[in-house]
């Protein structure tokens, strides 16, 4: 072997031993990087997320913070990041890397991410779900309908009332019902009265009949007609007075004035009211009776405006009263008047109830229930699930460990903590029951940054301007990693120098063993 060769393997030994030294020390370094990239950005409260620190800490329960690391979120090469978001206040959103106040790296927002997901959706630690007591319930298939509870009054059933009064002037001779209470038959006889008017009428009616007798086998027509249409007057007269028929029948066949006559009941019922008493005089201003049939009560309630769109007529009422204990009566929904109480802000509705059995007495106070329609195979959810906005109602549907989407939802019949929901839920599918108003603004506010995101990629993407600003700091950021990695080099120079040194040593004393 000539000296040549064996000076070219010596050199080629070196090299190679140095290259593998190198190597040995950029794979420590690598470890080391990684082994710093694992250490946390900062430190989380468990039992309140928006409180952090730069250094481990516990709470006022003595429960350790959660370690936030930095590698948790680092981009793949196949996920496109959309932007970067402020980990301290999440409203604040950077198109390019960024750091904030304190030192602490945006979190970037992944493409995926979004774009699989209802625009919204919500991802919290499930150790952090269940620290802020977030619950959930089924949504169920089956019926349900709405009942509404008022106060109500029963009344008088004001199509059987009736008011009597008489048709003459005249006195009282005898009163035959004289208590307020008492039960009347139709055509039952209330009272007789004296009236110089009714006299007079008997007597043109007689003289009437008379005419008629005379009259009646005339030759001519006109005379016989005039006869006929005078007692027809006269009786008509009679009729209008309210002698009843019989009367004028009597008086037909015997031919006889009576002094008084008889004032009977135009309806069967119950006295309420007696306005005049025997010997009395009376005139048509006077009220002699007020009657009801109480058969049949009205019930009157009040019912508030929200409740308005659920009741309707015919919808089935339920009654229960302090003074029939253990008794529920059955009625139905009968009118809702048409106009509102300023002072309550509620509806007038009547209600008819059965009262063959006289246990309901006018002004007593019931309580009531209206039944709904019954909506059948409705999916429910618990009303308290339900967030109304004002502009929108939604619900929080559970669609994994700590992902919460929100669904715009319309809502049915709602009864006893449950509500029917229309659109928006299947039934089966978990709802946030409790907690999601906090889940509600997180959602809030990704959506709204989500949509303000879309809006400026949509209409012309990343401007030019935007795109040299990204690269520029791109480059800076490059930058920064090319100066680390010249620091890393020269820190580590000082070793290949003694390597470089220990190999030219090696071939300078090749060269004088040479």
């Amino acid at each position: 072997m000539n000296k040549s060769t064996l000076l070219i393997a010596v050199l080629m030994l070196g090299i190679g031993i140095g290259t593998g030294y190198w190597l040995s020390g950029n794979s420590s370094s690598t470890v080391a990087v990684t082994e710093q990239d694992k250490k946390p950005l900062f430190y989380r409260d468990p039992m309140n997320p928006s409180i952090t620190s730069p250094v481990p800490a516990k709470d006022s329960m003595g429960m350790d913070y959660i370690p936030v690391y930095a590698d948790e979120d680092k981009p793949s090469a196949e996920r496109k990041i959309l932007f970067y978001r402020n980990p301290m206040n999440p409203s604040v959103t950077s198109p390019v890397p960024a750091k904030d106040s304190m030192g602490m790296d945006y979190v970037p927002v992944y493409a995926d991410n979004e774009v699989s997901e209802v625009a919204g959706t919500v991802k919290i630690d499930p150790v952090v779900v269940q620290n802020i007591g977030v619950r959930t319930a089924i949504a169920k298939q089956e019926s349900i309908s709405r009942t509404i509870r008022a106060v109500g009054r029963v009344d008088f059933d004001e199509e059987t009332m009736a008011r009597l009064h008489p048709k003459v002037e005249g006195w009282i001779e005898e009163i035959r019902v004289d208590k307020t209470g008492q039960n009347v038959a139709k055509d039952d006889i209330l009272l007789s009265i004296y009236s110089p008017k009714l006299v007079s009428t008997q007597q043109e009616y007689l003289l009437a009949l008379n005419n008629l007798s005379a009259l009646s086998k005339s030759q001519f027509d006109e005379i016989r007609q005039g006869a006929e249409d005078l007692v027809k007057s006269s009786r008509e007269r009679l009729e209008l007075l309210d002698v009843p028929e019989h009367q004028i029948q009597e008086l037909e066949q015997t031919r006889k004035i009576k002094k008084s006559l008889h004032i009977h009941s135009p309806v069967a019922g119950t006295v309420i009211r007696i306005g005049s008493r025997q010997g009395q005089y009376v005139t048509p201003k006077t009220e002699l009776y007020m009657m009801v049939d109480l058969s049949q009560v009205w019930v009157y309630a009040d019912v508030y405006e929200y409740e308005l769109p659920w009741v309707k007529l015919g919808d089935e009422v339920e009654m229960t009263l302090a003074s029939v204990p253990g008794k529920t009566f059955k009625g139905s929904l009968d009118y809702i008047y048409p106009y509102a109480e300023s002072k309550t802000r509620t509806t007038k509705v009547r209600l008819v109830f059965d009262n063959r059995e006289l246990l309901l007495r006018p002004d007593m106070f019931a309580e009531v229930s209206i039944q709904s329609d019954t909506l059948n195979n409705a999916v429910i959810v618990p009303a308290e699930s339900v967030i109304r906005s004002g502009s929108r109602t939604q619900v929080f549907v559970v669609r994994g460990p700590g992902k919460f989407e929100p669904r715009t939802v319309k809502l049915g019949i709602e009864s006893s903590g449950q509500v029917a929901v229309l659109e928006g839920v299947a039934a089966g599918e978990e709802v946030v029951t409790s907690a999601q108003f906090l889940v509600d603004s997180e959602s809030k506010l990704r959506e709204a940054t989500a949509k303000m995101m879309d809006a400026l990629n949509n209409s012309k993407g990343i401007s030019e301007d935007d795109s040299r600003s990204v690269e520029s700091h791109k480059g800076m950021v490059h930058g920064s990693e090319e100066m680390t990695d010249h620091s890393q080099m020269e820190m580590d120079g000082h070793t290949d120098m003694e390597m470089s040194e220990q190999i030219d040593g090696s071939v300078h004393g090749v060269h004088d063993h040479d």
